[in-house]
């Protein structure tokens, strides 16, 4: 279970960094006007060391007793086919650097999907096939952005400016990156991010907004993405997950992580 929580609250937390760590810092970087992904970094940087640490001093206190003494990692499988696994390898290599490049985030991710596609299908062709495709994700996340368009078309941005404030003091930003968290956690991080992002009017709102969508998100199973796609290898592999434990330690994750980012950029930034 610790190397379980580890897995996906770094997931949710440590993606504040860069920004095509997930879909929000993507819509993020967008409306700060596409800066240069180190100017990203350094905007967001000391939420993200929050983001990190809170989680893993947590994981290390709660699972003081399992985590002493020494990991035995099973035994290592050779690859099936060590051409395709070198071109896998190389592709990924090279596109972690490209998407901070500065280029359209579109081009590497398409052409590294394109060099995969094209290497497995002729080495393993069998092993291509529609099923690999995410749908119910992809369906899911698109039903999301029309959700909140709609909401948006019958004055959502108005009703939320008056829920989290305007302000950009300690106060208003917790008040904002508190209601980006709940938001998240009642709906998905992503329609949240896409509901609070007019109302957030600056950079500084915007990183509080950040902070309570990918930091706060640990609570409910369907908060992110990333939660539901990780239950969903646990339950593959045959590993139960108390939902009511999860949620309990995810609570007291945000609750402190959360605040301690806003304070951390209010400080540093």
């Amino acid at each position: 279970m610790p190397f379980a929580l580890t897995t996906v609250w770094l997931a949710n937390c440590a993606s504040m960094l860069l920004p095509v760590s997930n879909l929000t810092n993507l819509l993020a970087l967008h409306e700060l006007g596409s800066p240069a992904p180190v100017a990203f970094a350094a905007l967001v940087a000391p939420a993200a060391v929050v983001g990190v640490v809170v989680p893993v001093v947590a994981i290390g206190v709660r699972y003081r007793r399992q985590l002493v003494g020494r990991f035995e990692p099973p035994e290592a499988q050779p690859a099936d086919d060590r051409v395709l696994f070198a071109v896998a390898a190389v592709a990924t290599g090279l596109l972690v650097p490209a998407l901070i490049s500065g280029v359209e985030v579109w081009i590497p991710a398409a052409a590294a999907a394109l060099v995969l596609v094209l290497a497995t299908a002729i080495r393993r062709p069998r092993v291509l096939r529609l099923g690999l495709v995410p749908w119910g994700t992809l369906l899911f996340a698109g039903g999301l952005f029309a959700v909140v368009e709609t909401a948006h078309s019958l004055g959502l941005a108005d009703l939320l400016g008056a829920v989290v404030g305007q302000g950009e003091s300690l106060p208003d930003l917790l008040r904002l990156a508190g209601g980006s968290a709940v938001a998240a956690n009642v709906a998905n991080n992503l329609p949240a991010y896409l509901a609070l992002e007019p109302v957030a009017g600056s950079p500084l709102r915007l990183v509080a907004v950040l902070v309570g969508v990918n930091i706060g998100c640990l609570v409910t199973p369907w908060a992110s993405l990333a939660t539901l796609l990780w239950h969903s290898r646990l339950s593959s592999m045959g590993v139960e997950v108390s939902w009511g434990r999860f949620m309990l330690a995810g609570l007291g994750i945000a609750v402190v992580a959360v605040p301690l980012a806003v304070v951390a950029t209010v400080l540093v930034v």
